[in-house]
Parts: C-alpha cells; structure tokens; sequence
C-alpha cells in the first residue's frame, strides 16, 4: 500500500522537519520516517472500518425510528437492505481487520457525530438511492455501493479530513492517496474469501521497504555532496530566492537518481517536479526540472552516473 509515490512525499517531509528542526541524528530520522509511514498504513485500517461504523449507525438509527412511540409508517417499514450489504458484514468479520484493531486499539467510539453526517450524506447521494431502489440484490452491487461512496462522499468530506488532522499529524496529505487504496481494496474483495479476505499490505515487498530506508539515508548522508551540486549549477540564480524546499525535493531527488541505478531518470525527475507543484511554489517545477537536467548532464559527462534507460510504450 505504501507505494514509491508516497515514499518520496514523507522522505521529503521528514528531510524538511530534520533541517528546519535543527536535528542532528539521521537515526531519528529515519526512526521518523517509518513511524509516519506506519501512520499512514494505520489510516487505513480507519477508512476501513468506517464501512461498519456508519452500517451500525444506520442500522441503530433505523431500530430507533421504528420504536418512536409515534413512529410513521414509513419510519416502521425501514429497508434493512442497506445494513445487510454482503460486502459491510464480511469486512466486520475479516480476521485481518480485526486483529488490527485490537493490536493497534483502534476505534471510532468518540466519533458518533462523524459517523451521522457521513450517514445523512450517503442517503443523499445518488449512488444510494440507486442502490436502495434497485430491486435486485448481489455482491457486486454491495461492493460497488461501498466503493461509490468513498469515491463521491467519504473522499470528500470537510469534517473526516478535520477528524484525522486532530487525530494524527501525519495524515494532512495522506487521504486522498489512502481512499483510492481502500477502494482498490474493495475491488479486490471475493465473497467466497469469506473472513480470510487478504487485505493490502503495508509494503509491496521487502524492496521498497529498503528504498524508503535507503533514500533517506543517501539524501541525509551525502548531503555535503549534493548540496554542492545544487550550489554550483544555480550560480545563475539568486541563492536567497530558492525556496528551502526546493533546495530539500532536489537533495532527494538526486539521492534517487545516484544511487538507484534501476529507476531511469526520467521517472525521478517527473515524480519530484510533481511533488514540487503541490508542496512548494508555483515556479519551482521549472526551476527544479533545469536544474536537474544540468546536473544529470554533468554527472553523465563525467561517467559518474549509470541508469536504466525507460521505453516508451
């Protein structure tokens, strides 16, 4: 789940904190590094059991409508065929899922008032109504509800991106990339999987664990060294008028581009000019993509580089 994309964001971060912070041990900051990452494999686990906490809150709010000493018909005669949804009551049994909880203490218990307007909003949304209307009922459909409603209402709203500011510092930037893993999770489930449904794990393979560590490790390291080269190719350019976190994308980034030899530079340099137009300012996608460019110009021209070459399609 942790893919290389989101791996270059939280080293970025972490190098940002480590200069601004005025640390001195790369341990800790590599201590730092996993435990956002670990953080962000955390939320998660929280996104997914939001499918059962707003499914027991509906079914809650159901019961209590049909017991109002002067309930309607209507509040009486409730559809539960949103609270029977196949795919919710597996994902409430998945071994997985609940061990998780339980080793990591997880829980929604304070947040009723979160689970209610994600609630009112779903039955808004047409996704649900097409849902509850359709006479037919099967797994597909229930997992296609689920997967409409992180895509349409839970990715969008204001109050659970406020929740999870409040609960962790480390997940500002993570929702959006953590919803479409979570629905890629629900793509994946299989009714005959039952309790024992495989859910995404933290890493891939033991590969980008090691590239996390590595390319943090490089950049702190060797940062005298790729410091230097920033310097002396941007004589050009003010030094006052770089933004410090151009200055940290590009420590990164060439920390990638001289010590992963299997990563074509081409696929370094476009993952790094993208994180800069969200995390630094409007110009420094240009000025970082020239600077680079030169740089990796240089070192080829000195035979000091070696990098896969990629193909286009």
């Amino acid at each position: 789940m942790i893919n290389r994309v989101l791996i270059r964001i939280k080293v970025i971060q972490i190098l940002y904190s480590f200069y601004k912070g005025g640390n001195t041990d790369a341990t800790n900051a590599e201590k730092e590094l996993f435990f956002s990452l670990e953080k962000t494999y955390e939320m998660y686990f929280y996104l997914l059991m939001l499918v059962n906490e707003i499914t027991a809150y509906a079914a809650k709010r159901i019961e209590r409508d049909k017991n109002k000493y002067l309930a309607t018909a209507e509040e009486k005669q409730q559809s539960l065929k949103f609270v029977q949804n196949k795919f919710a009551q597996q994902l409430a049994n998945n071994w997985t899922l609940n061990q998780y909880k339980t080793d990591h203490n997880l829980s929604w218990d304070q947040h009723e008032f979160l689970m209610e307007e994600l609630y009112l909003k779903i039955l808004e949304s047409e996704a649900y109504q097409s849902y509850m209307a359709d006479p037919e009922s099967s797994y597909a459909k229930d997992k296609d509800l689920w997967r409409s409603i992180f895509k349409g209402v839970i990715s969008d709203s204001e109050t659970l991106g406020h929740e999870f500011e409040e609960m962790s510092i480390y997940w500002n930037d993570d929702a959006d990339v953590v919803v479409s893993f979570v629905i890629k999770t629900i793509k994946l489930f299989e009714e005959s999987n039952a309790e024992n449904q495989e859910l995404i794990r933290m890493f891939k393979d033991d590969e980008d664990r090691k590239y996390a560590n590595d390319l943090l490790r490089y950049a702190l390291y060797n940062e005298n060294e790729y410091r230097e080269m920033i310097s002396r190719n941007a004589k050009n350019w003010d030094s006052d008028r770089i933004a410090f976190m151009d200055v940290v994308i590009m420590q990164a980034a060439l920390s990638e581009i001289c010590n992963f030899p299997s990563i074509p530079v081409n696929v370094t340099m476009n993952e790094f000019i993208e994180i800069s137009k969200i995390y630094s300012t409007a110009k420094s996608g240009t000025f970082i993509n020239g600077l680079l460019d030169t740089i990796v110009k240089e070192l080829r021209a000195s035979n000091k580089l070696v990098k896969a070459v990629s193909f286009a399609n």
